[in-house]
């Protein structure tokens, strides 16, 4: 097999940060400025395309010879910025028949525990100065590759080409063809610890789901925008006069007023605040103020504003979803609209027609007079924008219970399985281990039943009180003097999973001090390492023959005194890579969540083998665009279907007809 490492630099006057790869590449000024690539691992060659070079015919064979693949960093920019440039986009079909002969670093770094970003990923691996991105590709972009503003110094240009900044183009030039560089040296690195060929081909259906997109109810969309404008013009009016601020939205300004309104001292104004104060104030100006700010933040106006500026002209969606976006597990994550967090809609489904059609129509006064508060609405509207186009339907389908019933596989905890294989009420049955009284005693409404829910959310994965508490066990009525009772009762119902983490904080110590692989219960735990590379990992084989690794492993006190697994990652929040310890109950939690991932991988699979065409999937839920209501058996029937890596796993769901997404 032939080997080509690709890297282009590009121009379009649309803001792919803010709409994504394929507007930005459907734009009519999109075009490719230089192409750069090494065949072979040979010197990199620059091809300046927009001062006149031309694709020798001979890389253009590569490109397209199937015995030839195709390496770039985030190679679905390539590839699709490519297929345009070759005239495959008029024929979709056309473009992902030669995905199959890309492989991107991106996803090889992200497989392996890597953060996202060619810089990132070099300065994560240690790569030498010559080999790394360089440092000033972020200010040659905003250069050569987005529109200017036009002004006297620039002779009122809108773009600026090669001939305005000869000395910076010869700079890009070196730039490009240094990504190529530090493409090809990371990829050297990594692939002594090759991607599965299922991933690739996963990977492959991803592109080909972010390529289909998801229609947008446009009309929806301005509807919920204007009438956003209208109403928080109206309540920021009242606000300022109630208050007498200049600008209500000013948390320090608001602070201090309430502080002299209320009489005491307003620390800041987070939403669990906010909530608390209005319960305690007593009606009057203060109160009405607090109302209006909570009102004010429950428009996810954002949301809408990114739906507009992402749909493409044809109406849809797309590039929502990103492979391999979460590190640890390797589940999806969401991308330019946010999918994985969008509000659930709780108002049934006649009032949800209604609403839509009188935020469509932009009837603000109808909007307040029959559902009170507006911002709220739009809120729950916010899902209903993704649509079936006329004359299809969206079947909405999801895992019951998913990671509850691969924690209770995994573990062996007969009597959850037992529940899954019948009735599946799992909080009931929850509660009713932890108190022992009969199933039949707990409503869906009674106190037992919330005991046992948030339980049940809270505690699977070794949490305690904490955990309890950031559930919502406290705002459910429970006492925090009550919570460790419940974490024992728990943890006494479910013994097997409490042995579970143990189990595998255990294996995870010996393989580091023994260098020994370690099985729990048919997950591998090893130490696996490349002296060549500098490559140094803690891995774990999932049934589904994936690893999930940790990069560059050390045993090393943790907060609570003990010795403990630690290794090199992403910080959640910062993103910064730095050291991170973790534990058996967390240990479990990657493996669950990375099992019920390749569950909903094996789906997707699936639906595409069997025509479905599959336009959406968040958490474990799928959604898939199709003429027949019909149909929807047919998905939950495959979705419950065993798995071959995964015998006995109780795999159900469910699901619904829509012609908009929706909760159901």
């Amino acid at each position: 097999m032939g080997h080509l490492s690709i890297d282009i630099e590009t121009y379009s006057s649309v803001d792919i940060k803010k709409a994504g790869l394929y507007k930005y590449v459907q734009s009519p000024d999109f075009e490719i400025l230089l192409f750069a690539y090494s065949w072979d691992g040979n010197p990199v060659q620059v091809l300046d395309l927009k001062q006149g070079d031309l694709i020798p015919q001979a890389v253009i064979n590569a490109m397209f010879d199937s015995w030839t693949i195709k390496h770039a960093y985030n190679a679905a920019f390539e590839w699709y910025c490519l297929s345009k440039y070759f005239g495959l986009l008029g024929d979709i079909s056309k473009a992902l028949s030669w995905l199959n002969q890309w492989r991107c670093t991106q996803i090889h770094g992200l497989y392996l525990g890597y953060p996202a970003g060619l810089g990132k990923v070099g300065d994560a691996l240690g790569l030498p100065q010559d080999k790394k991105k360089m440092g000033v590709g972020s200010s040659l972009i905003r250069t050569f590759c987005v529109p200017c503003k036009p002004s006297k110094a620039n002779g009122q240009r809108t773009r600026t080409l090669p001939h305005h900044e000869p000395a910076k183009w010869e700079l890009f030039k070196d730039y490009c063809k240094g990504d190529v560089v530090a493409e090809m040296e990371i990829l050297r690195r990594l692939s002594v610890f090759p991607v599965p060929t299922q991933e690739w081909k996963l990977w492959q259906l991803d592109q080909k789901i972010n390529v289909r997109g998801i229609a947008c109810d446009l009309e929806l969309v301005q509807g919920a925008l204007t009438v956003n404008e209208q109403v928080t013009s109206e309540l920021m009016a009242e606000a300022v006069q109630l208050s007498g601020l200049d600008n209500p939205k000013s948390v320090q300004q608001l602070k201090k007023w309430l502080t002299e309104e209320i009489g005491e001292e307003v620390e800041n104004l987070r939403k669990d605040t906010v909530a608390g104060l209005i319960k305690s104030v007593d009606d009057g100006k203060a109160k009405r103020v607090l109302e209006i700010r909570r009102e004010l933040s429950k428009t996810s106006v954002k949301k809408y504003l990114s739906m507009q500026t992402v749909a493409c002209e044809d109406g849809r969606v797309r590039g929502l979803l990103q492979f391999y976006g979460a590190n640890r597990t390797g589940r999806w994550a969401g991308r330019l609209v946010q999918v994985h967090n969008l509000t659930k809609n709780k108002m049934p489904l006649e009032l949800l027609n209604y609403a839509r059609q009188l935020v469509r129509e932009r009837r603000t006064d109808m909007l307040k007079l029959v559902f009170g508060n507006v911002p709220d609405t739009l809120s729950q509207l916010i899902r209903t924008a993704f649509i079936a186009p006329d004359g299809r339907l969206l079947l909405v389908a999801d895992f019951n219970a998913i990671e509850a019933r691969v924690i209770a596989w995994l573990a062996g905890e007969q009597w959850r399985l037992d529940v899954f294989a019948s009735h599946g009420k799992i909080y009931e049955a929850s509660a009713s281990q932890m108190f022992g009284v009969p199933i039949e005693s707990i409503g869906k409404d009674s106190d037992l039943r919330q005991r046992g829910k948030v339980s049940e959310l809270a505690l699977g994965y070794q949490g305690a009180a904490g955990a309890l508490i950031s559930m919502g066990a406290i705002d459910m009525g429970l006492k925090e003097e009550e919570l460790p009772e419940i974490v024992t009762r728990w943890r006494n119902a479910n013994r097997r999973i409490v042995d579970l983490w143990y189990s595998f904080e255990r294996a995870a110590i010996e393989v580091m001090e023994t260098g020994q692989p370690v099985g729990v219960r048919g997950i591998i735990f090893a130490r696996e390492s490349h002296y060549g590379s500098g490559l140094d990992f803690f891995t774990i084989q999932l049934p589904s023959g994936r690893k999930l690794y940790y990069v560059q492993p050390t045993l090393a006190q943790n907060d609570f005194g003990k010795q403990a697994l630690h290794y090199m990652g992403p910080d959640q929040k910062t993103g910064k890579w730095t050291k991170i310890g973790t534990y058996g109950g967390k240990l479990v939690e990657n493996v669950v969540q990375a099992i019920a991932r390749d569950c909903l991988a094996v789906s997707l699979v699936r639906a595409d083998q069997a025509g479905y065409d599959s336009v959406l999937h968040v958490h474990d839920e799928i959604g898939i665009e199709s003429n027949q209501p019909e149909e929807l058996d047919d998905v939950l029937g495959f979705m419950a279907q065993p798995i071959d890596w995964a015998p006995g796993l109780p795999l159900k769901a469910a699901g619904f007809t829509t012609s908009f997404y929706m909760k159901d």
